[in-house]
């Protein structure tokens, strides 16, 4: 999924048209993800660099991205020494996966210097290193001391060495001699392994090379297609593999890459709720078949007060030393092994068997209560790692904050001034089903608490699923025909536990008659009437009402 030299080659001109621009504002967005704010010639614009070892990119990006409090160091790094200077030039090396932006700054007195910020994009060796205008690295993202490689050391202080070039490959765009018999990928520059097949397929089809460099030289889109749950991109279609969408080059970096460090950003932003939430569900389903033992224990006191009896009846003295006594039952004339305390005489066991059959007969109530109490921590956390799934990073942070209310973990110490009004209500997904119709769906419990009960009004509809976790989705009607219940259901059989399955259950009715349930879990409610609809979830469905 990496990008290769001729696409980096297609992406890089655009970002050059920006030139010269100030960098305004250095963000860290995650360990692998840092964001530059431009000021161009007309506007603002936002350039991502990614290091992840698979999602390495770099472009314009439109999205929006939460940032941490506290940058990292190499980002300080980057802030103390090229924050306000100008990108005056960007270019690539040859066609290989590196580039390299020219930073014009004046120093502490007043002298112009040059420093150079190389972007490599290697796969796991993707790297930002920058360097000085005596080319020694300043820092690096990532840095590579000499034990770890002698040949290429990536350290402050040290010599930057440029990534050895491919010299023995041709460039594709010099009419380079094909042998057909080796792959493309080893005979030119910028030939990623994807581009290769696709080029091979085209000329077994009878494309010239000619006329495939043509659409690959003109082409300023991206092309994205998806098979067997994986995506390929590249910047002409795709038809060895299937149908390709076309977006504008860097939009369609976005749309690839948005959500696929989702989870790691979330993950180093908000801390690891995601091993919170498994390590209570862990706890919980070890905790209630001990529970269950306990109340199987407890509701079979009776034979405790049995014994009591027995010891007392016989006049059971001298027991100590003995691990048990067989004593014959005046009820049915059966024998009943009874367990001793061989520290203690007949009359103490009989006062203990007594003492533990009111022990048990009280616990009982305690250990029903303890059971149902786990029984809904499973169930509201198992709906949480549902949500966790279908998240952005607002809605995890909202999640983080009813964890921290609910006491299973605690709130840290910000640094930040910024205070959090009260009362506000959190973000809700709309979707625009026609121009007067739209369809709210909440991601986590505070979502879906919130849209119940604050933002639907009485006769607007609700749906949710009726047999798994999932979300709460509400129409701003009162009037519902078939597709728009079918739509609506559709909406909530996906964003729910049961999104993989078929003929799933969704009940709907109106928001007045739904009730909270007294001192339940957020997001949990009773319904007094409702109708039920069966439907098998349609993920293009959904992404065509997103998109």
């Amino acid at each position: 999924m990496a990008l290769d030299g001729i696409l980096l080659s297609k992406i890089l001109p655009e970002i050059k048209e920006l030139c010269p621009c100030r960098i305004n504002k250095i963000y860290r967005i995650s360990n692998t993800e840092i964001l530059f704010n431009l000021r161009t010639k007309n506007k603002n614009q936002k350039l991502m660099i990614s290091c992840h070892p698979l999602y390495n990119r770099i472009n314009i990006t439109k999205m929006n991205y939460p940032t941490p409090e506290e940058p990292s160091h190499f980002v300080m790094i980057l802030r103390k020494h090229i924050e306000s200077s100008m990108i005056v030039d960007v270019t690539q090396g040859s066609l290989d996966r590196w580039c390299v932006f020219t930073l014009n700054k004046r120093n502490i007195i007043g002298d112009e210097i040059t420093l150079k910020l190389y972007v490599e994009l290697m796969g796991k060796y993707a790297n930002v290193i920058l360097v000085d205008e005596n080319n020694k690295i300043i820092d690096a993202l990532k840095r590579i001391p000499p034990f770890e490689n002698n040949r290429r050391t990536i350290h402050p202080g040290a010599k930057f060495n440029i990534v050895d070039p491919h010299t023995h490959k041709q460039d594709p765009f010099d009419n380079p001699i094909i042998d057909r018999e080796i792959t493309l990928t080893n005979q030119l520059e910028g030939f990623s392994p994807l581009l290769s097949k696709e080029v091979t397929y085209r000329l077994s089809n009878n494309q010239t090379y000619k006329e495939i460099i043509d659409i690959i030289e003109k082409s300023n889109s991206i092309y994205i297609t998806h098979n067997k749950n994986e995506t390929h991109f590249h910047c002409l279609p795709l038809s060895h593999i299937g149908f390709s969408k076309e977006y504008p080059i860097h939009d369609g970096i976005d749309t690839i890459f948005y959500h696929k460090e989702e989870k790691d950003r979330i993950k180093q932003i908000v801390g690891d709720i995601y091993k919170v939430v498994k390590r209570e569900l862990k706890h919980n389903k070890r905790k209630l078949p001990k529970l269950l033992d306990s109340l199987a224990e407890a509701e079979n006191n009776d034979k405790y007060r049995l014994y009591g009896e027995l010891l007392y009846t016989y006049n059971i003295n001298d027991t100590k030393g003995l691990n048990f006594i067989e004593l014959e039952s005046f009820e049915d004339g059966s024998i009943i092994k009874i367990p001793l305390d061989p520290k203690l005489d007949g009359k103490a066991n009989a006062r203990k068997a007594f003492q533990r059959y009111e022990k048990l007969k009280k616990g009982a109530h305690h250990i029903k209560n303890q059971i149902e109490i786990t029984k809904e921590e499973i169930e509201y956390f198992e709906g949480i790692d549902q949500q966790l799934e279908i998240i952005n990073f607002e809605d995890a942070k909202e999640i983080v904050e009813e964890l921290i209310q609910g006491g299973y973990i605690k709130a840290k110490k910000s640094k930040s001034k910024k205070k959090k009004k009260q009362n506000s209500l959190p973000k809700i997904t709309t979707i625009n089903y026609d121009e007067n119709i739209k369809i709210f769906v909440g991601k986590n419990n505070m979502q879906n608490d919130a849209l119940t009960f604050k933002i639907a009004q009485k006769h607007f509809y609700w749906f949710h699923t009726k047999d798994f976790h999932g979300s709460h989705v509400v129409v701003n009607t009162d009037k519902l025909d078939e597709k728009l219940i079918r739509t609506a259901a559709n909406i909530a059989a996906y964003y729910s536990k049961g999104r993989y399955s078929s003929s799933v259950p969704v009940n709907y009715c109106q928001i007045k008659d739904i009730k909270k349930i007294p001192k339940a879990k957020l997001g949990k409610v009773s319904l007094t009437t409702y109708k039920t609809i069966y439907i098998d979830p349609e993920e293009k469905l959904i992404n065509k009402l997103l998109d």
